[in-house]
This record gives C-alpha cells, sequence and structure tokens, in this order.
C-alpha cells in the first residue's frame, strides 16, 4: 500500500459554497498513481468547512448559503465570542454542521464520485481567508 500527503492552500472566497475538486486533483497528481485507495481531505480551519454534493447547478450552492446563513444566523444576544465580527461565531457553528474532512474512493487513478457530485470548500466567513487543505491519498 503507497500512501501520499502534501498540503495546498486555496485562494481565498467570499462566503458560499465553492466546487474545488478540479483544484484537488490538478495540485495532487498522486492520485493518478492509485488503482484503488482513498482520498481523505482535511480543512485546517474553524470557520470553513467541506461537503459533496451538486456539482452542475449553480443554484444549489446559492440554496445551501441562503440555509445556512438563515439556519444559523449573526447577531444573536446570546453569542459570547463576538470579537472577530458578527460573521464568526456562526461561522464556527457552520463548520462544525459541515464537518472539517471528508473521504473519498479512488478508482483506476480517478476520484469515484457520483455523476453530479463535487466537493465543496464550505466558506461561512463574509471574506474567507486562503484555507488550507491537508490531502493524503492511500491505496494500492
Amino acid at each position: 500500500m503507497e500512501f501520499y500527503q502534501t498540503e495546498i492552500r486555496l485562494r481565498p472566497r467570499p462566503r458560499g459554497f465553492h466546487l474545488i475538486t478540479e483544484e484537488i486533483v490538478d495540485q495532487f497528481s498522486e492520485i493518478e498513481d492509485i488503482d484503488i485507495g482513498m482520498l481523505q481531505v482535511f480543512i485546517k480551519h474553524t470557520s470553513a468547512g467541506l461537503a459533496i454534493n451538486e456539482n452542475a447547478d449553480p443554484t444549489v450552492r446559492e440554496d445551501f448559503r441562503s440555509h445556512f446563513d438563515n439556519m444559523v444566523p449573526e447577531n444573536q444576544s446570546y453569542y459570547k465570542h463576538t470579537t472577530e465580527g458578527p460573521d464568526d461565531m456562526p461561522a464556527h457553528i457552520k463548520s462544525s454542521l459541515t464537518g472539517t474532512s471528508i473521504q473519498i474512493p479512488i478508482t483506476h487513478g480517478k476520484l469515484n464520485l457520483g455523476t453530479w457530485q463535487g466537493i465543496y470548500l464550505c466558506e461561512h466567513r463574509d471574506h474567507g481567508s486562503s484555507r488550507k487543505l491537508v490531502l493524503t491519498a492511500f491505496g494500492e
């Protein structure tokens, strides 16, 4: 079994759900060396997350943002962690909901995603910074 690991940096993005599948594949060519295995993607941040979902219709990503913003609103009187701005505490809650890592099967050197699936960067801050991902691929 082979193991590969790298850390990549994504460019800053505004709040929203952004497809990053191609960025991951383009920056981690070792995936092509694995016939059967797994890719784990881990985000090293507490105000952004990862998800797998619809990769074709951009209105799905718009609806995700609207729903998350509605479900976890800013400026709640019970928030105590407020020194980094009104979007910070909601961003921490949202990142817990989306999660910090995902796993995708690798088959014949390619990510084995469904036809309509893509990897999302779930940016929960208004003006997210560049985000670091740790990519770990393993298999035979």
